[in-house]
């Protein structure tokens, strides 16, 4: 039954335990804001089953990516859940199967910190849906406003998680989509950006192996500014230059896939509470920013991966202000200006000597 599960299946019951409230702690803001679902409830109901499809999303132990694989489900479609081996992972495994009894939902194990990983999880994936293809690629994961260090493999930790594990993941699964793409008739590829996209214009040096070494710690006086911030506006307009890089490629190789990206808005998510404890923001303004539900955050990913009227190379998210709202197609100058040529040939190329291989189209 298409029937709206409670909010509390938002968070896994055994991570929902284990989160302090918010008290007079050094962070203030402990666990997301409880807000109440206002657009999410109807849209969902009008959405198209899709049995016989198969959704893959990273990073949906909670919040907007949570939401993508819970009603994915609830849909009929065969989901995989592609999160880091945890107890958190184990838990929304769990609490997607209770709000989507009889669906096929399965735990991938991926860690987008390591390169090595990737293709490890790929594998699996390929060996999960056999013959039948991927229908969707939501590239979900993501982290915010961290520290300045590197992963193992010497990149951004922001940037490697972010933008250029998932282009690994696309260029490793391309020949899953391409083969629902034939068999259905689409595929997709559904990338997460932000409102803290816009900003400067791409810099190769956060593509580069420069982790640990582009600018440090400190934020700056102004909301939102400073050295982590401006790392992670880079790789939220990485996810819009990747989007539409990928979309010139598949429109000239006159491909099936289709190539989206989306927008949360603000949304009440454990990205706030992560960031106010690694020191990226106050308690305080995460109180004041946070503006609608992680399920109406997740409308712009979730009609990117289900609805059938989108189109290739679209941006879908919250207009106005961009905090909250439903979620529409928006303007496409902007952000092909923000994107600009040069921006996605250096993205592509970047992206292909840090995950060591050509990704032809």
């Amino acid at each position: 039954s298409n029937k709206l599960v409670p909010n509390s299946f938002l968070v896994a019951p055994p991570l929902r335990q284990q989160v302090p409230t918010m008290g007079c702690g050094k962070s203030k803001y402990q666990k997301p804001k409880e807000l109440k679902s206002v657009w999410h409830p109807k849209y969902f109901e009008g959405l198209p089953r899709m049995e016989g499809k198969v959704v893959a999303i990273t990073g949906c132990t909670s919040g907007t990516g949570f939401v993508c694989a819970r009603d994915c489900a609830r849909l009929g479609a065969t989901v995989l859940m592609l999160n880091r081996n945890s107890e958190r992972a184990t838990a929304a495994l769990e609490a997607v199967k209770v709000a989507a009894p009889g669906a096929k939902v399965i735990h991938i194990p991926c860690d987008l910190m390591s390169f090595a990983a990737v293709p490890e999880a790929a594998a699996k994936i390929r060996e999960a849906v056999g013959e039948t293809g991927l229908d969707v690629l939501c590239n979900n994961a993501g982290v915010m406003a961290s520290k300045d260090e590197a992963t193992k493999d010497g990149y951004d930790v922001q940037m490697q998680t972010n933008h250029l594990s998932h282009f690994l993941l696309t260029r490793e699964l391309w020949p899953q989509l391409m083969k629902a793409a034939e068999l259905r008739g689409e595929a997709r590829v559904v990338n997460h950006s932000s409102m803290a996209r816009k900003g400067k214009k791409l810099e190769q040096k956060y593509l580069g192996k420069n982790g640990g070494n582009l600018g440090g710690d400190k934020v700056g006086t102004l909301p939102f500014s400073g050295a982590r911030w401006e790392r992670y506006q880079q790789t939220k307009l990485a996810n819009l230059v990747f989007t539409l890089a990928l979309r010139d490629r598949v429109v000239a190789a006159g491909s099936k896939v289709k190539v989206l990206v989306a927008h949360p808005g603000v949304a009440a998510t454990e990205l706030q509470v992560h960031s106010v404890s690694d020191g990226g923001m106050s308690g305080g303004m995460a109180n004041l920013i946070v503006s609608q539900t992680a399920e109406d955050g997740a409308l712009g990913i979730l009609m990117s991966c289900c609805d059938p009227a989108v189109q290739n190379g679209g941006l879908y998210g919250p207009g106005g202000q961009g905090l909250k709202g439903m979620a529409k197609l928006l303007p496409a100058a902007p952000e092909e200006k923000l994107a600009d040529e040069a921006s996605r040939t250096l993205l592509w190329e970047s992206s292909e000597e840090a995950t060591g291989g050509k990704f032809a189209i």
